[in-house]
């Protein structure tokens, strides 16, 4: 095998290889892009751009595989700009349709600090709901994914209801959301009526 079948192989592996390492980051599974894994691809397609592939079938797949890995490069590229701005993207790095909000209802709101209280785990299911959403959406807006189950938002939330109100002997916990290093994580302390 010559250095230029090895080159299109390392070329072709490699665009599936950084397409999912982007994919890893992007959903939060990577701290950082590939951006490593991006120059050594790079310096494969600059080292045949100027130059002659006198065989065709060798040409043409050259062509391809550059083409496919600089169409991927761009759309890599819009996603983590938009991710930078603090735009919301869809999957394909386009911005993301807002759906329209539902009605409202009337639903407890927070408390003039931010707070949520919830006094028993069962009761203050309306409350627990509100407090989802707004997590979700500072997630959101923190571009972390925002693949939260409400079933375990509010079984995590009950737990720590009841320990917090066996152990302080509190009669309700003050939830608030807290965003600190670029990541939403929720508070939470006893509260004596």
């Amino acid at each position: 095998m010559n250095q230029e079948e090895e080159d299109l192989k390392t070329l072709e592996y490699g665009t599936r290889l950084v397409q999912v390492s982007w994919e890893k980051f992007f959903s939060g599974l990577e701290r950082f892009p590939p951006n490593e894994e991006m120059r050594r691809l790079d310096v494969i397609v600059r080292r045949y751009a100027g130059g002659e592939i006198r065989n065709s079938g060798r040409r043409f797949l050259y062509q391809s595989l550059t083409a496919r890995f600089n169409t991927y490069k761009d759309m890599w590229n819009k996603r983590l700009r938009a991710i930078e701005e603090g735009r919301p993207v869809g999957f394909h790095g386009t911005k993301a349709a807002q759906a329209p909000a539902p009605p409202s209802r009337a639903r407890p709101k927070a408390g003039p600090s931010g707070e949520f209280r919830v006094q028993n785990r069962l009761g203050d299911a309306e409350t627990v709901q509100q407090l989802f959403e707004q997590f979700v959406e500072a997630r959101k807006d923190l571009g972390e994914p925002a693949n939260v189950k409400f079933e375990s938002f509010q079984k995590l939330i009950a737990q720590q209801t009841d320990r917090i109100l066996s152990k302080k002997e509190a009669d309700s916990v003050a939830f608030r959301l807290d965003t600190k290093g670029g990541r939403v994580s929720l508070k939470a302390r006893p509260v004596r009526d």
